[in-house]
Order: structure tokens, then sequence, then C-alpha cells
């Protein structure tokens, strides 16, 4: 009997027979683990840094209602990011706070140009510290001696550095305040230095200035008309391996759902129509 067995073990039929079962096994093994490793994929967002708080939230949302995918973000200066990527970063969806860097990585080919989508905008505030008793009533309130240091985006990477220049060159303070400027590498660093008393005033977005209202305080509304519109833009990074779900994310963005998280945050939702 044991003869037999081993005849049988050793000849071609169960060879043939064998490998066949151990093939159907392994396929189903990657079918399966495929089909895990899609329920369970991931997405990888470079967003402006003033978005963060809204699309941690929205982010939230997204995986609630795609279950098993993870969300991870890349906040940064929309500059900084668009150079990232331009480098190979590894991102699925790129949120510029500026339609010029969008512009940028889209003329270089980095960006699906059907999936761009305009989803927000915002406007530019002088604020101070919630404490200060520095009375400034306009921007020209700048040039006052008790207003020694003030705290803008570099405006070569970081689109409210870029807007704030742009104000105080549309006023003529640009020249008259060169020495008192700080340049930061992100809004949300302009907003640290006047919430902590290190400089006496700064320009961000009035969404940065509503994320911290027991810190700081607006001074001052910046003139709609002295600087270009705040645009937000995001669009699928080309060589993504998850087009379709990071589509679906911009999707979330434009959604009712996703435009009134950035409304609570201070935004000034677009909906599908900024498209």
């Amino acid at each position: 009997m044991a003869r037999t067995t081993v005849r049988w073990f050793r000849s071609l039929e169960f060879r043939r027979g064998f490998s066949f079962s151990i093939l159907l096994v392994f396929l189903s093994f990657l079918v399966i683990g495929g089909r895990n490793a899609e329920a369970a994929g991931s997405l990888t967002i470079s967003a402006a840094m003033s978005l963060k708080n809204a699309f941690v939230d929205i982010g939230r949302v997204f995986e609630s209602k795609h279950r098993g995918v993870k969300v991870y973000f890349n906040f940064a200066g929309s500059g900084t990011l668009s150079r990232q990527i331009e480098s190979g970063a590894p991102v699925d969806v790129f949120a510029s706070a500026s339609v010029r860097y969008m512009d940028e990585v889209e003329g270089k080919g980095f960006i699906i140009k059907s999936s761009r989508r305009n989803f927000a905008g915002n406007s530019i505030v002088l604020i101070v510290h919630a404490s200060s008793r520095v009375q400034i009533s306009s921007l020209r309130g700048l040039l006052n001696e008790g207003i020694r240091r003030i705290a803008i985006g570099n405006p070569r990477t970081v689109p409210a550095g870029e807007y704030s220049e742009e104000v105080l060159k549309h006023l003529e303070l640009r020249s008259k305040l060169r020495d008192k400027l700080i340049f930061a590498g992100n809004v949300r660093q302009v907003l640290d230095y006047v919430a902590r008393g290190e400089v006496d005033a700064g320009m961000v977005y009035a969404s940065d200035a509503g994320a911290r209202p027991d810190e700081v305080k607006i001074a001052a509304e910046v003139p709609a008309e002295s600087h270009r519109p705040v645009l937000y833009t995001a669009a699928v990074v080309r060589g993504t391996g998850n087009k379709a779900l990071a589509g679906k994310f911009i999707e979330m963005v434009t959604s009712g759902k996703g435009q009134k998280i950035l409304s609570d945050y201070g935004f000034i939702p677009l909906g599908k129509e900024g498209s």
C-alpha cells in the first residue's frame, strides 16, 4: 500500500494536480490580498498649512465613509509642497492656497488637469496679540514707532506672504516697513509669533485668526482690492496609484459636507460652482 502511494505521489498526474491546487491557493491569496489592500488603501494629501484644521476634519469624514482607508496629511507652505511634488514626492492630492503654484505644477505635467477644482476663498487680516494695547485701525498704523516687528509669510514660498506683500506694495508701505518685516516659513508660524507675543503684529488669513481667538485678535481688515483674490485649488497628482480614491477626496472637499466644514473654519466656500 505504501509503495502504491509513493508511486501515485510521484505520478505525473498527481504532480500536475498538486501544482494546480497550489496555484489556485496562491491565486486566491493574491485576489483576497488585493481586495484587502484596496479596501485598506491610503491617501497622502499635501495641503496648504492654512487648511490644516479643516482638512483634518474632512479627512475624518472621508475615512468614515471609506472603510479601511487611511488619510495622511503633509501640511506646509504651498510653494514648498509644489517643489516636493516636482521632486517626485509620493503624493496623491495637492491642495494649494494659490492658483500660481497649481498653475506651475500643471504646466510641468505633475497633476491631472481634468481633476483640478477651486474649492474655497479667504481674506487677509492684520492681527495683534489678544492682550495688545497697540492701537491700529488700518495698515498705515504699522508705521507707528510702537510697532517694531511685523511677521508675514515668506513671499517666495508662502501664498499668504505673497498676498501680504501685494497689499503692502499696493498701499506703498513695503519699502517703508522693510526693516520691520520678519518672514515665516508658513502662515501658521506667523500666527505662532503673534500668539506668543514675539512680534507686534502679523498678516494671516481670516481663517487662521479665527483658529486661536483667545490668543490673537483682528486689528484691521485688509482691503480686498489691494491683492489678488485668495483662491484655494486642488488636483490629483499624476502618477498616483490611487487615482479614483484621490478624486473622491476632492469630491468630498467640494461636497456640501466638505464646504460646511470649510465654512465653519472661516473659509469662503465655493461649492462645485467654484470649479
